[in-house]
């Protein structure tokens, strides 16, 4: 049975695959310095919007990359002016726009903002300067708090990406870049334990042994301290990685955590629509090379049947600090998949990894500090 009670999608992701260069923890579908492509880019994602037939009204939109700043300002007016004519935008909607701190100069904000985008995402990673350097990225502390006070001019609701665990970091540096973003008392904070992924140039010269990984104890130290200093100063911690200012909650990213559908655009993006998840060829050459032979972009896809979504609609679920409502799941859910979750969730109650209170379950504090290594035990 594939899923079919999903409504038509309310929200949209579009991936520009452009930046300056690749940073060294970076292993996401992305092209460096090819900013020839981008007018080619550009008509592909006019042709892959048009296959939409007609406009269909959103409520979120999140232009993600790559770096979408990195397009100049007659680039970001084409790509924003095709999206408001396919993905009209619902009056209360949130279009969220990720930016690098270097791009976001007085005139890209003033054309975003007066395009309708209303929340950006800096990906500032640090303010410290040896950190910045390590982790590859091309600004400094002052450039990325200039960055928002730039910002401030334009936007009311402005989310700052942070890593932690970064090589030779310690519990004092990461202190240090939490107290700097409340300082700049944005809305919306991201914070990510550095990765080391395959394909990436910090999983080589880990390899190699160049570099050191952060202790599990150390990176743990680091994730509940953010917990603390965010909370503490009014922030609420609504997922395992993301905090928010009351009612400003990363709208867009809630629907992957709900499980509900979405379109995606461009390179590598991913799409939930009518119980099918397609994703598109990762390779920028090679979704350029298909749109304009008039071939479909999709290089993997599947049916997603009402047990699948079920079992997804949980373990996405749990990862917002709110849980899962279980009587909930139950109406909407696979009953048989439910009753045979269950046990394994009862487990992870009685380890005190889960909590339960009424019909909700949820992380613990324990719970938050493993989740990931939970999650397969569902599926």
């Amino acid at each position: 049975m594939v899923v079919s009670k999903h409504p038509e999608p309310r929200a949209a992701y579009v991936h520009v695959p452009f930046c300056h260069r690749r940073c060294p923890y970076c292993n996401f579908t992305l092209v460096a310095d090819r900013l020839e492509w981008i007018d080619r880019y550009l008509l592909a994602i006019e042709s892959e919007l048009s296959t939409l037939g007609h406009p269909h009204q959103v409520d979120t939109i999140f232009i993600g990359g790559g770096t979408p700043t990195l397009l100049d300002e007659n680039q970001l007016r084409r790509l924003t002016d095709l999206l408001r004519r396919w993905l009209p935008m619902a009056p209360d909607g949130e279009w969220t726009i990720e930016a690098n701190p270097n791009d976001l100069t007085t005139q890209k904000c003033d054309l975003l903002a007066r395009q309708g985008i209303n929340r950006v995402s800096i990906g500032g990673q640090s303010f410290d300067s040896d950190k910045l350097r390590i982790l590859g990225r091309e600004h400094s502390g002052d450039e990325l708090r200039s960055a928002i006070s730039t910002a401030r001019q334009f936007f009311s609701n402005i989310s700052v990406d942070l890593i932690f665990g970064a090589p030779k970091e310690t519990l004092e540096t990461w202190i240090r870049d939490l107290q700097s973003t409340l300082e700049c008392d944005v809305e919306h904070v991201s914070t990510y334990g550095l990765t080391y992924e395959k394909g990436a140039v910090f999983w080589s010269q880990r390899q190699q042994g160049k570099i050191q990984s952060a202790s599990e104890e150390d990176e743990l130290a680091m994730y509940f301290e953010a917990t603390e200093q965010l909370t503490s100063h009014g922030m609420i911690h609504y997922e395992v990685s993301n905090f928010a200012r009351p009612n400003l909650t990363c709208r867009h990213n809630e629907t992957y955590w709900n499980a509900m559908p979405w379109w995606g655009f461009g390179p590598g993006a991913a799409s939930f629509v009518a119980g099918k998840r397609n994703v598109n060829h990762r390779s920028t050459s090679k979704y350029l090379q298909r749109i304009e032979a008039d071939q479909s972009p999709v290089s993997e896809s599947e049916s997603v049947d009402w047990v699948q979504w079920t079992r997804e609609r949980f373990v996405f679920g749990m990862r917002k600090i709110a849980g899962v409502d279980w009587e909930e799941l139950e109406k909407s859910g696979h009953r048989e998949t439910l009753m045979s979750m269950r046990p394994t969730v009862e487990k992870h109650l009685e380890m005190g990894w889960f909590i339960q209170e009424q019909s909700r379950v949820r992380l613990s504090w324990q719970g938050l500090a493993i989740s990931d290594a939970l999650w397969p035990e569902y599926f």
